[in-house]
């Protein structure tokens, strides 16, 4: 069964293809975005459900062995991701048929969008950091075209910021993958775990530094403070379904390179997590306090991604904890934490595009009277926005307890504190929104739009309704994920099967 970890990367991949050869029947180009977004959920299932099962899986790519070939390798972490990318990526797919207008179908949209969807993918896959690397461009290409597609000013700019910072995260990250090479002649995840922690011993300094490296090129990618400025400046700039997928993947790929590097890696760095312990406090704090300063749906949205992104990383930065217990209840909260939000945040990006559609903005002071007009509508905004600020019984809830529990366990005090102010203002900005564009009267002089007919606004509510219920039901029954994060935070911790599976040669022990 290990080839079946290919085929995340592969039905993307011919999907593209399948589209551009399609390039003069619209209808056929449609047809295939969605119905590859679908077959890419069934095999991502499909490999999850082999992982859960039987372990990790690996495929040693044309048969050459790491740590010398390409190895893809799925291990509970990856796999949910890859599910999670899939999930997001079918919303998106059928959200766009209504909400991506014709030139921009024309331009190439859905292919881009699975070009966007292989590499996430195989980020989520690869085995060693220059494959890593490589994925990333697929997605920087792939995202700065869609970013910039249809040639609107406010896009050119935020396709600017966006591609300039991304390309620097690029440089640092190569530069550090050529001195990682150069230091222990490997880039395999596997033989890396072998290898660092002699390096650690015998150059403390060195390796702090090459750590450092990695930290600033993903930290720009995942947005963390104070490397975030690019996201809220270039997240509100393209169509409704881009900022959707940008929102629910893209930086959670800086995270997980994050998660992947600094556990399996560089373990043996402590001052590393607590510089990580102090950033993920700002982040949460500055992100919040940006969103709750903005008056326009996007804006505000985007912000809250970089407030989320601390929590994500306070798991992260448990690792350091001297108590396992606590190690491993921070990277199972973390887990959890990136599973929740990718689904809540994609969301609301989603209803924001139909709020654009019904309304024509997304300036609140524009906006008002959406509840009375639209009851359905303010129902699917409440479940995603109170899951976002953690209110039970929704899954915010849960992965806000989760982590401010493995917090309180570390003593984390002063991370616990950040968390529980960000949670609040996370609320009132989400009432900020119910109050301005659902609850109050619509102003007399609001923009007059055309009406959206059943079929387009159908297209557009399936998928908010289908991620609406995802939310619900992780918040009802969240012990498959906690489960699931668990499994995976053992896997993360122990990598000894991981090692042994990719490096079958490598003695048993040989592993922290």
């Amino acid at each position: 069964m290990s080839n079946l970890v290919v085929f995340p990367i592969l039905v993307p991949a011919l999907t593209t293809a399948l589209c551009l050869v399609a390039w003069r029947s619209p209808a056929t180009r449609r047809a295939l975005g969605v119905s590859g977004s679908a077959l890419h959920v069934v095999v991502a299932v499909a490999l999850l459900v082999e992982v859960w099962t039987n372990g990790p899986v690996v495929l040693h790519v044309g048969s050459w062995q790491a740590p010398f070939g390409i190895s893809l390798v799925a291990d509970l972490l990856g796999a949910l991701m890859v599910l999670l990318g899939a999930l997001t990526g079918l919303a998106t797919a059928v959200y766009s048929l209504a909400d991506i207008d014709e030139e921009r179908q024309r331009s190439g949209y859905f292919a881009l969008l699975h070009v966007l969807l292989m590499g996430v993918s195989g980020a989520f896959l690869t085995g060693d950091v220059f494959n890593l690397y490589v994925w990333f461009e697929v997605m920087l290409m792939a995202s700065f075209v869609l970013t910039a597609l249809g040639g609107e000013r406010a896009q050119m700019e935020g396709a600017l910021k966006y591609v300039t910072l991304n390309l620097v995260s690029s440089a640092i990250f190569l530069t550090a993958a050529g001195l990682l090479y150069a230091t222990t002649r490997t880039l395999s995840f596997a033989d890396l775990a072998l290898r660092m922690p002699g390096v650690i011993e015998e150059h403390p300094l060195f390796a702090q530094a090459l750590a450092g490296l990695f930290l600033v090129a993903f930290g720009i990618k995942a947005a963390l403070f104070p490397l975030y400025f690019w996201l809220p400046a270039s997240y509100h700039t393209p169509p409704a379904a881009v900022s959707a997928i940008f929102a629910g993947l893209l930086t959670k790929v800086g995270v997980y390179a994050l998660i992947r590097v600094f556990v399996l890696v560089f373990p043996g760095l402590p001052a590393l997590f607590s510089a990580m312990l102090l950033l993920a406090g700002f982040t949460m704090v500055v992100g919040v306090l940006g969103a709750y300063s903005q008056f326009e749906i996007r804006r505000i949205l985007s912000f809250h991604i970089v407030s989320q992104i601390g929590y994500m990383v306070l798991g992260l930065a448990l690792v350091a904890s001297p108590v396992p217990e606590v190690r491993r209840l921070g990277l199972a909260a973390a887990v959890f934490y990136i599973g929740h939000h990718i689904i809540v945040k994609a969301n609301l990006f989603l209803i924001g595009g139909v709020v654009r559609a019904l309304r024509g903005t997304y300036r609140l002071a524009g906006l008002g009277g959406l509840f009375k007009a639209y009851p359905w509508l303010a129902v699917l905004f409440l479940i995603p926005a109170l899951s976002l600020a953690g209110i039970p019984p929704l899954s915010g809830f849960w992965a806000k307890l989760a982590m401010i529990r493995a917090a309180i366990r570390g003593e984390e005090y002063v991370a616990v504190g950040a968390a529980l102010f960000a949670g609040l203002l996370t609320l009132m900005s989400m009432i900020k929104i119910w109050n301005e564009a659902f609850w109050k009267p619509a102003p007399e002089d609001a923009a007059h739009t055309e009406p959206v007919g059943k079929r387009r606004l159908a297209l557009l509510v399936a998928p908010i309704a289908m991620l609406a219920a995802i939310t619900v039901l992780i918040g009802i029954y969240p012990e498959p994920l906690f489960a699931l994060a668990d499994r995976a935070a053992d896997q993360l911790l122990d990598p000894s099967d991981y090692v042994d599976l990719v490096l079958p040669q490598a003695t048993e022990g040989a592993v922290r």
